[in-house]
């Protein structure tokens, strides 16, 4: 049986982000999670949270720049210093929120960058990553995103995470496998699941094309919860989607 956790960055943004944990409460979410907490103090989205009685389950390391076009920096030999700093914020954010589990973004590839430099600073930063975040009690994720929706994104297909994690030999590396960007890259769900279950960590969902809620698209949902539950996948779906006409009118899928 899922449970799912509501992207407070991506839901409910008819609505001032504090107020979003009340409102997936009250919708029926069990959990919550969201890309970046950075912009509030910590302290106040504890409280919210707190107030709320809704878990945080998962939120990203700092990207950058997002609002340049930043889509990470893990593998940039230049910005070792910055990802080392976003670590170290982000470690403090999860210490405040109760949050267990910390999200990389690889970043986008330079046109004609050397691959394996990139790849090689990737590893490099995911163990001191890794690391970091083991002795705080936290897991750390990598996510593949599909090529259409960000193209040069370094990580697109879930067999290169798992091929990255083995390079690094952390054992606590995991995969977010977002049944979104598998479904775009053309990947079978209940395959590529099944191949990797023992890295998945935390899972996300979105129906494609179009990214919205459930139903919108053409993933089969209920297959692909049913292939989760006999893998025994028991940590939380987030709804990372992008509401076709409001939230709380496309909620129907999570009910039925």
């Amino acid at each position: 049986m899922p449970r799912f956790a509501a992207n407070l960055s991506l839901l409910f943004t008819e609505l001032p982000l504090l107020d979003r944990f009340a409102a997936a409460r009250a919708a029926g979410f069990a959990a919550c999670e969201m890309q970046f907490p950075y912009a509030e103090p910590k302290e106040t989205l504890a409280a919210r949270r707190a107030e709320a009685g809704l878990p945080l389950v998962l939120h990203n390391l700092p990207p950058g720049d997002w609002a340049a076009g930043e889509r990470g920096i893990a593998i940039f030999p230049e910005r070792i210093a910055a990802f080392r700093d976003g670590v170290a914020r982000a470690i403090d954010y999860a210490g405040a929120l109760g949050c267990r589990q910390i999200n990389c973004l690889a970043g986008l590839a330079p046109p004609g960058a050397e691959r394996a430099r990139l790849r090689a600073t990737l590893s490099e930063n995911l163990a001191y990553a890794a690391d970091a975040l083991g002795e705080a009690g936290i897991r750390l994720l990598i996510e593949p995103i599909n090529d259409r929706d960000m193209p040069g994104f370094f990580l697109n297909r879930l067999t290169e995470a798992a091929a990255v994690i083995e390079s690094v030999g952390s054992d606590n590396l995991f995969i977010q496998a977002d049944l979104y960007h598998m479904a775009m890259m053309g990947e079978d769900l209940a395959e590529s699941l099944a191949a990797h279950r023992d890295r998945i960590a935390h899972v996300q969902i979105a129906d494609a094309p179009g990214r919205h809620e459930p139903g919108t698209g053409t993933i089969d949902f209920p297959a692909a919860f049913a292939a989760l539950d006999r893998l025994g996948y028991d940590g939380f779906i987030g709804c990372e989607y992008l509401p076709a006409s409001g939230t709380e009118a496309g909620l129907g899928w999570m009910a039925s």
